[in-house]
């Protein structure tokens, strides 16, 4: 495609030769004289002068650091995303049904629908337009897909579950469990049924093994644009503001909100009955004990240290209580002495 028939599509602008034709996109360093590539972090700006490819997408103040033909947008990585989309189209299978599915009477399913083998529909589900489910997929009862669904090979949804329309859901995802809902009766735990359902919104993506939890009483909620990278855990009664990004293995206890356009890292660690303020960004490895009332990076893991140095540093921490009092100590003798003078 030329660059020029791209800037078009993705609101960029062309720098040198529009007739300049690109195939597919590569990173800087492996990038190949039909391939477009893009400058997002200016740490990689050297890689410029190497780099074999036929175009660059860069940012205005890039736009001087090399005599390539290039895309220039205020957002390199936004608009080589969208290239990428172009160049590399996702593919739909066409409408058709594998004949070992299962699909209750009462379901009811679209005709522009593919759906793979050994996959299972409940009863009084709802299937939109265009829907795709691959092999191995379950669909409980009573739950909604909406238009342009895609559920990839074994995802499991429980009974009630609603997913928007467009949203991705990957391999292995489980939505719709029963939360971790227990009282204590003498020394044994009662279960609490679970009752809520998982309301998924549009645009969203969940990654692969994947685990939200339905609600006690009320839905669990995660709302338009949310994405979800793999082998997360949200619990029952949460909610996920719109347009969140949560990075891999972060688990979120139950009944926690979380705000709008958040950011939380891989590994993060976020107790139950908790709010997160909208634009929140909580760096990986984080545990979150208390409410976040305030937009702000919030980070509580210790930077790495050689081994030898932590130990150190760590027996320093295990003293701070001594020190502590031993300084209010120092301070009330001073004060006393003082007020004798």
């Amino acid at each position: 495609m030329r660059l020029a028939d791209l800037a078009g599509r993705v609101g960029a602008h062309v720098s040198g030769d529009g007739d300049t034709v690109v195939s597919h996109v590569a990173t800087l360093e492996h990038a190949g004289p039909a391939a477009i590539t893009f400058l997002a972090n200016p740490r990689y700006r050297a890689k410029l002068a190497t780099t074999g490819a036929a175009a660059v997408i860069v940012a205005p103040d890039d736009a001087q650091t090399t005599t390539l033909p290039k895309l220039v947008a205020a957002n390199p990585y936004a608009t080589f995303a969208k290239v990428a989309a172009i160049l590399h189209p996702s593919t739909r299978p066409a409408p058709s049904i594998h004949p070992t599915v299962q699909i209750d009477a009462t379901a009811n399913v679209a005709p522009s629908v593919s759906i793979g083998a050994c996959a299972v529909i409940g009863a009084h589900a709802t299937i939109g337009e265009r829907v795709v489910i691959e092999a191995q997929c379950v669909i409980g009862e009573g739950s909604t897909l909406a238009n342009d669904v895609i559920l990839h090979a074994g995802v499991i949804l429980y009974p009630r579950t609603v997913v928007g329309e467009r949203s991705t859901i990957h391999g292995g995802a489980v939505i719709g469990a029963d939360g971790f809902g227990m009282a204590e009766e003498d020394g044994r735990w009662v279960r609490i049924p679970q009752i809520g359902r998982v309301i998924i919104g549009a645009d969203v993506e969940v990654g692969a093994n994947t685990t939200i939890d339905r609600g006690a009483i009320d839905d669990t909620v995660i709302e338009d644009d949310v994405k979800l990278d793999n082998q997360i855990q949200i619990g029952h009664n949460c909610v996920i503001g719109a347009h969140t990004a949560i990075a891999a293995c972060v688990g979120i206890a139950g009944s926690t909100s979380i705000g709008r356009n958040c950011r939380i890292g891989g590994a993060a660690m976020i107790s139950g009955h908790l709010e997160i303020a909208d634009g929140a960004v909580i760096s990986g490895g984080t545990t979150v004990y208390d409410s976040i009332r305030e937009p702000a990076m919030y980070t509580s893991v210790f930077p790495t240290l050689i081994h030898s140095e932590w130990m150190r540093v760590a027996s320093q921490v295990r003293r701070l209580r001594d020190l502590v009092d031993r300084v209010r100590a120092l301070e009330r003798k001073t004060k006393g002495d003082d007020d004798g003078r």
